[in-house]
């Protein structure tokens, strides 16, 4: 194993910053119908909700065109991506280089904890959007470029488990939208949240 500023990695893996999600390189035009798309979404899903606010409403609040959305997002989840992706990359900024125990200078389980109730915390607030944009297709929370961060981090953290990559997979499995979604009206936030804190202690 290797040190660097984000605790243990191994040689051959990728270094955590270059699995950060960039913001987005637009012409000025573009960043605008961005910004109108991403603020008209943002109000609508919070007044009535994500499943039921359609493409062509966004689109009329913009004030574009709906070929210009469709083009620029595909459909709803990769309209969802794009809400959350600012939000993600703050957490990934506090992860890189926040202060402990989030960011670099702890030890390894209250780096892990720490996370992982800050990842949790993420995901309540945004819970129906995070939901649509992994479901949207079969496989689709694994090739959201967010994913592979958020793995990477823990598999570092979990660098002693006699497997960390397939631990962090696993741990990260808790915290898909739907099934937490799913669970939250049974088990309640504070369960979930201790159950999970309870798998990281035993991965490590």
């Amino acid at each position: 194993m290797t040190h660097d500023s984000n605790g243990l990695r191994s040689g051959s893996a990728m270094p955590l910053e270059l699995l950060q999600t960039p913001p987005p390189m637009e012409r000025a035009d573009a960043a605008r119908n961005r910004a109108a798309v991403l603020e008209a979404a943002a109000r609508l899903f919070a007044e009535q909700g994500v499943e039921v606010v359609s493409m062509d409403q966004v689109a009329a609040a913009a004030g574009v065109g709906k070929g210009t959305l469709f083009r620029r997002f595909g459909d709803k989840s990769g309209l969802a991506a794009a809400l959350l992706d600012a939000r993600e990359r703050v957490l990934q900024e506090a992860v890189l280089h926040g202060p402990p125990p989030l960011g670099p200078g702890a030890p390894a389980d209250e780096r892990l904890a720490a996370f992982l109730n800050a990842y949790l915390d993420y995901l309540l607030e945004h819970l129906a959007l995070v939901r649509m944009s992994e479901t949207a297709t079969p496989g689709a929370r694994y090739r959201i470029g967010a994913y592979r961060f958020w793995h990477r981090h823990v598999a570092i953290l979990l660098a002693t488990a006699p497997d960390p990559d397939h631990t962090a997979h696993a741990l990260l499995a808790a915290l898909a939208a739907d099934h937490v979604a799913a669970l939250l009206p049974e088990l309640g936030e504070q369960r979930m949240r201790s159950g999970l804190l309870h798998l990281a202690h035993r991965a490590l």
